[in-house]
């Protein structure tokens, strides 16, 4: 990663202005690819692609310093914004440096944003400054903040806050993840619903690209060996030949109108169950554990209000040719035929399954993400590649230890639509995969499971920040400027 400004960082220069000027006339050098004295959005973006920024924050770049409104940056108006915006992070990071000691540690990030209604735990904040701390000093100086942000637009502490905490929604079709931390004017200005919506369209377009590999698995995990014998392609084959190619997207319809109702409920709970865990102090970070535990309560309140959904998207998925007409007709004729109680088969594994899905994934997740921050200290946050593959990472554990649950569920779920199946209860349908068909039998279908993690949490991201965009929700929280709305 480039960082031609790093070597002028002493501040033992007779003269700093002139190597300020010095130091930016590099940088404009490194920024303009084709060498025409100017920089446009896409040299912006292919130069600053390991500092994670969003295209909304690069725009912003160019609106603020394109004085001529010609939609690129020639050097003087590369140096007049450079200038203005090392003026403003001077005056954010005097009002961090408490003590006025011309250093900013733990305790004055800390103070800082609790200040402005987010309140992180020791363990974050150091985090925080590792993250910007180039000379092992555990202390941010003047020059380290201002490399840091020379290339956000950021004009108040509430943004640098934001940046900090920000979170993205990944949605890979298996147990929805909620984004924490967000601020009390994020949560009044009703960005939080904005963001929301935005990764429940992303995990729309992400299932429904992924659909065929989720069929499969789910065909394989009910039938076993027993119907499918062979790999993946001759799965496919064979629902293809049955009822064609857009047979591959039975059951997607109702897998993506579950989103939006599970997205609502399970922040929803989250926000209660964790205002109850802090109890008479507002103000108390959370801990880890217990962000899982409140996650994972809350994850089992929106599963117990969506469950029937699973149970529709089962049966749907694994209907035949002429089966059921539509959603409404496949829960008509399985209240006729089953009863309420259909609805809620195979709910206790399901339950069970969120508790290790949750924990492994959020440890795994925080593990590689942490682990990249101490390893690359003084680099920018995680750029998207890294955090992309982070959450790759973290649910394909999530889902391999969890994996056997599922299975359970989804045989129980579609117990009744299987011919001579017999019904049995969960420990009983455990012990019969063992002895038919040994532990092997419990990951039936994960290969098109583990197929579809990495375009899924792609096709996701893609989709979170157009969709993002469309809605006006920059990554940093805030609204996007002109042509965004």
């Amino acid at each position: 990663m480039w960082l031609p400004w790093a070597r002028c960082q002493d501040g033992e220069s007779s003269g700093p202005d002139q190597d300020r000027e010095k130091r930016w006339a590099e940088l404009f050098d490194q920024l303009d690819l084709n060498k025409d004295g100017r920089i446009d959005i896409r040299e912006l973006r292919t130069g600053l692609a390991g500092r994670g920024l969003s295209r909304g924050s690069l725009e912003r770049i160019v609106e603020a310093g394109d004085t001529n409104q010609d939609g690129v940056l020639d050097f003087e108006e590369f140096t007049q914004y450079l200038r203005a915006h090392e003026k403003q992070l001077k005056l954010m990071f005097r009002s961090l440096d408490r003590n006025n000691d011309g250093k900013i540690d733990v305790a004055e990030i800390q103070h800082c944003l609790r200040s402005i209604g987010v309140n992180i735990s020791l363990e974050d904040a150091t985090r925080i400054l590792l993250s910007m701390d180039k000379d092992g000093t555990m202390t941010i100086d003047w020059n380290e903040w201002r490399d840091y942000f020379l290339f956000n637009p950021i004009t108040n502490m509430e943004e640098v806050a934001r940046y900090w905490k920000r979170s993205m929604m990944l949605d890979i079709g298996e147990q929805l993840t909620v984004p924490d931390e967000f601020t009390e004017e994020e949560k009044k200005s009703g960005y939080v619903w904005r963001q929301l919506m935005a990764g429940a369209l992303a995990g729309s377009v992400s299932r429904t690209g992924t659909a065929p590999l989720d069929r499969i698995k789910v065909f394989r995990q009910v039938h076993g060996s027993t119907d499918f014998k062979g790999n993946v392609l001759n799965s496919f084959q064979y629902m293809l030949k049955e009822g064609g190619l857009q047979s591959m997207w039975r059951g997607n319809g109702i897998n993506v109108l579950k989103i939006a109702p599970e997205t609502a409920i399970k922040f929803t709970a989250y926000e209660q169950i964790k205002s109850m865990m802090r109890g008479g102090s507002e103000t108390r970070s959370l801990r880890v554990h217990e962000r899982f535990v409140a996650g994972s309560l809350a994850g089992a309140m929106a599963q117990t209000a969506i469950y029937p959904m699973e149970v529709l998207k089962t049966r749907l998925t694994l209907r035949k040719t002429g089966q059921y007409s539509g959603i409404a007709d496949c829960a008509k004729q399985i209240l006729q035929r089953e009863g309420v109680a259909a609805f809620y088969k195979g709910y206790v594994p399901n339950l069970l399954s969120i508790v290790p899905y949750a924990g492994i994934d959020l440890a795994v997740y925080e593990t590689l993400k942490f682990a990249w921050l101490n390893r690359n200290i003084g680099l920018a946050d995680p750029g998207v590649m890294v955090l992309v593959g982070c959450g790759a990472v973290s649910s394909t554990c999530g889902q391999l230890a969890s994996y056997p649950l599922a299975l359970i569920r989804t045989r129980m779920q579609a117990q009744a639509s299987v011919k001579g199946a017999p019904k049995l209860s969960m420990l009983a349908l455990f012990r019969n995969i063992v002895t038919k068909e040994g532990i092997a039998g419990l990951y039936r279908g994960i290969s098109p499971n583990l197929l579809k993690v990495v375009p899924a949490v792609s096709v996701s991201y893609v989709a979170y920040e157009y969709t993002r965009i469309m809605l006006g929700v920059d990554i940093e929280g805030r609204r996007e400027g002109k042509g965004k709305g």
